[in-house]
């Protein structure tokens, strides 16, 4: 494994790879200069994400990681490396804080130094923090959900209490969504994402993923994780219930989506085999109205 493999992504790479994110439509009704800056974001979060689900040595990956903790050090000393080039904008305009950046790929680390299997509840919920919900704060500030005042790049702002919250539940709703959805894919990755709580309480003793996924009882386990799915979802519309209309149009779109696999993934049941379950384009298509009218 090489840096050139995972060379930085040029700028019509970006939308490019955006295209094929869950999300595309959320980013798609943005204004132009917060669409792009969404796709760097997502860029980033690809390029990390690739390096912590390759196969290979984990000492070669987690280098890699580190080498985008150094660039990141530049981007924010004002050097820029051609490989960051495409965050400074982004970084700039709305104040991104690179304590984000940092917890994402705090996030791929914790996968490669090991292969997660059934972490306890807090675990569960910190790697959801690095993963989903610091990629949520990043996100806020660009829906136009911290611009308060000017920033003084590359200052720290903290955010709004309403944006901190819908980046921390609509974070965890989306991530605990999509380990439910990709329990099979995880599984041959060697993963388990469901925590040991809710398989001991379904009486699940093992942790070996495929065991797990075969056993009679793992639906039981699944709908522990879905309710705190729910829960977070339920927070994050609170959150956005109290935000501008025209800021949360994105996220609401995002929770639209998910919310629908959700519902999906639990109506289809957990049992094998696992036939695959997308968004509804109903619900999107009624909260793309929804939004459209104040």
């Amino acid at each position: 494994m090489s840096l050139d493999a995972h060379a930085e992504p040029a700028p019509q790479a970006v939308g490019a790879a955006a295209a094929k994110s869950s999300f595309y439509l959320a980013m798609r009704v943005m204004e132009p200069h917060r669409r792009e800056a969404m796709y760097a974001i997502y860029a980033f979060c690809r390029a990390v994400d690739d390096i912590a689900d390759e196969d290979g040595d984990r000492a070669a990956r987690l280098a890699l990681l580190d080498d985008w903790r150094r660039d990141l050090d530049d981007l924010y000393a004002g050097r820029i490396r051609a490989r960051c080039a495409f965050l400074k904008e982004p970084v700039r305009r709305f104040g991104l804080d690179r304590a984000d950046f940092e917890a994402v790929i705090d996030g791929m680390a914790m996968d490669v130094v090991e292969d997660i299997r059934a972490p306890d509840w807090a675990m569960l919920d910190r790697y959801c923090d690095h993963v989903a919900s610091a990629v949520g704060r990043l996100s806020v500030r660009v829906f136009g959900l911290g611009d308060e005042g000017e920033f003084v790049w590359p200052a720290r702002h903290e955010l709004p209490t309403q944006a901190r919250l819908l980046a921390h539940h609509l974070g965890r709703a989306l991530q605990l969504t999509n380990i439910l959805r990709d329990l099979d894919e995880d599984a041959r990755r060697g993963r388990l994402y469901l925590p040991k709580e809710a398989l001991l309480e379904a009486g699940i003793a093992e942790v070996a993923p495929q065991s797990v996924l075969a056993n009679p009882a793992l639906g039981d386990a699944c709908a522990a994780v879905a309710a705190k799915a729910r829960e977070h979802y339920a927070q994050a519309g609170a959150a956005m219930a109290a935000c501008s209309k025209r800021a949360v149009r994105a996220p609401g779109l995002m929770a639209a989506a998910y919310g629908s696999i959700l519902d999906r993934l639990v109506a289809r049941g957990f049992a094998p085999p696992r036939a695959p379950v997308h968004a509804s384009r109903l619900k999107i298509v009624l909260a793309l109205l929804r939004s459209a009218f104040p």
